[in-house]
């Protein structure tokens, strides 16, 4: 594909809404939704590379609470015409047809390799990619099983999602860990 003149492909990831605490991240929200109203002009593509929640699980009628400011942002991008692709990550594998039937956007729950202006992109998040990781790779396959995920479908969404949130925590990342800042653009599209 061949972008066209003054037209860029953004790239996003990791913005683990809903943590530390509501206030810090709707904070980060507002950010985020200011960065897309930046960037809207001269996106072709926007590609949301995993772990835009800490914890995201779909029950059939139901979504984790809250950003609803990302949410509502997205929803205006979409129907704008932007074309949005989305990931899942290791925080918010249990994406499941919402993105797809309320946004328009499709979710790839493996990488997928593009090209555009001549050079090829391999396009994924980026936990349990490369060698080793097994503990995670193994825990991946867990949380795959359409058993599964029928099953903690029958918990009640409340305490569903207090699990969920409650296993997220207790990663190593998320002990006081700073904002990271943005690098700037990459020179080579």
């Amino acid at each position: 594909m061949e972008l066209p003149k003054g037209k860029k492909i953004y790239f996003a990831s990791d913005f683990h809404l809903g943590i530390p605490d509501r206030a810090t991240s709707i904070a980060r929200e507002r950010r985020i939704c200011q960065w897309l109203d930046e960037i809207k002009a001269d996106a072709a593509i926007l590609y949301l590379v995993g772990d835009l929640f800490d914890t995201w699980f779909e029950y059939k009628n139901v979504i984790p609470k809250g950003h609803n400011r990302f949410m509502g942002k997205l929803a205006e991008l979409s129907d704008e015409g932007l074309q949005i692709e989305a990931f899942t990550g290791n925080h918010d594998i249990w994406m499941m047809g919402y993105f797809k039937e309320e946004l328009n956007i499709p979710v790839h729950y493996e990488p997928i390799t593009r090209e555009f202006n001549g050079k090829k992109l391999f396009i994924g998040h980026g936990d349990g990619l490369g060698p080793g990781d097994h503990g995670y790779k193994f825990l991946k396959k867990v949380l795959s099983s359409s058993v599964l995920q029928w099953m903690y479908r029958r918990v009640h969404p409340d305490t569903g999602v207090g699990i969920a949130s409650w296993f997220s925590r207790l990663g190593p990342k998320h002990a006081d860990a700073p904002e990271k800042k943005f690098l700037g653009p990459d020179p080579l599209l």
